[in-house]
């Protein structure tokens, strides 16, 4: 049976109806990785409309050009059954994944209901006509962020270059994937581009989940050495044990949760002791609901948390986060918005305008879509 949405009246503000918008925007360096290629930046957008003109919005990244259909279509459906409901975020939040109980609530459910709640959230800011870090109750802080935007898999000859191109508006941090075919490849490629930043610079490697433990640790203890801020997915996100076994046995930190779908999968991460910071992504850890789970649990177990993607969202949760540690930095989104959000010489902070601060590039919506 599907959970009841309140739609009584006095109650407060309706939500009238709610639009999904497939994009795909080209990206200015396409990203290869250890977990696979990124040549383009598929995204649903969501406007949820409510009563006094106000509409709400975000966008999820949806990985794959061949997910954008599907997104789409059910957060349009579920966007049906909000029609009426009275603008309570965290109450619609939790009837969204009281109806998936049996199915999960992961995957593209998942992805689906997170980014639904951050558009949810939005509507709500606005409506107060709040930035969206004082309507959940805090103000505005310096985020350092690190560029996130290129330094893929590629020939070392290229590295240098793009590091000092990444760094160059000021960034004191980027990161660089790894998992080359030999660890020899991969330390070359660390030492190219530490040797092109300047110095402070930190530099963060990912390996995407590509490797098993046990080359794992072996391929980080020869990195060990390197002086690099944090070593991020080894091996599979999922394999806890194997991620605590490889901690146990490398110096660098290591960066795991982009990867977790929502506080309960967090915890189990935190509890295995397999990582040293976490990194939470906003729509997979539950959209701006599921965040504030994250911000006290990463705060009761003392551990820096950092975000992944979506820089506009996360420039507010991290501000409103004890342990608050560096944004992710990517642009992929600045085509189809209006007024991107760019860091200043390396650090952003959330704009005080109402809600995430999102409006919409019309024109590049209009060349980028795509049916769903």
């Amino acid at each position: 049976m599907r959970p009841r949405i309140d739609s009584q009246p006095g109650t407060g503000i309706r939500i009238r109806a709610l639009r999904a918008t497939a994009v795909n925007v080209p990206m200015q360096r396409p990203l290869q990785t250890g977990g696979g290629t990124v040549a383009s930046v598929p995204l649903v957008l969501i406007d949820l409309e409510c009563d006094r003109e106000v509409i709400g919005r975000s966008y999820i990244f949806a990985y794959s050009p061949l997910l954008l259909p599907a997104l789409g279509r059910l957060i349009t459906t579920l966007g049906d059954d909000l029609t009426g409901a009275a603008l309570h975020p965290l109450d619609l939040f939790q009837a969204l994944r009281k109806r998936f109980l049996l199915a999960g609530n992961q995957g593209l459910v998942a992805m689906a209901c997170g980014g639904i709640d951050m558009a949810l959230w939005d509507a709500h800011a606005r409506a107060q006509d709040l930035p969206l870090f004082a309507c959940l109750g805090g103000q505005a802080r310096e985020i350092p962020a690190y560029n996130s935007n290129g330094l893929g898999l590629m020939a070392v000859a290229s590295l240098a270059q793009e590091a000092r191109e990444l760094a160059a508006p000021g960034f004191s941090a980027v990161k660089l994937r790894l998992g080359h075919t030999s660890v020899e490849q991969d330390r070359a490629a660390v030492l190219a581009v530490s040797e092109a930043l300047a110095c402070g610079v930190k530099l963060m490697c990912d390996y995407n989940q590509c490797l098993r433990p046990a080359e794992a640790i072996q391929r980080l203890r020869v990195l060990d050495e390197l002086g690099l801020y944090w070593l991020e997915e080894p091996t599979l996100a999922a394999d806890y044990a194997g991620n605590a076994a490889i901690r146990a046995r490398v110096g660098t930190a290591l960066q795991l949760g982009e990867n977790c779908w929502g506080a309960l999968e967090m915890k189990a991460v935190i509890d295995s002791g397999a990582c040293d910071y976490f990194m939470a992504d906003a729509m997979k850890i539950g959209g701006v609901s599921g965040w504030l789970q994250a911000g006290a649990l990463a705060d009761s177990a003392a551990i820096p948390l950092s975000s992944h993607l979506y820089p506009e969202f996360s420039a507010h949760l991290l501000s409103i986060s004890p342990s608050a540690h560096w944004l992710e930095y990517v642009d992929w989104a600045q085509p189809v918005l209006r007024a991107p959000l760019v860091p200043t010489a390396g650090v952003i902070t959330p704009p005080a305008t109402p809600g995430a601060g999102l409006e919409w590039n019309a024109e590049a919506i209009s060349r980028y879509q795509v049916a769903i």
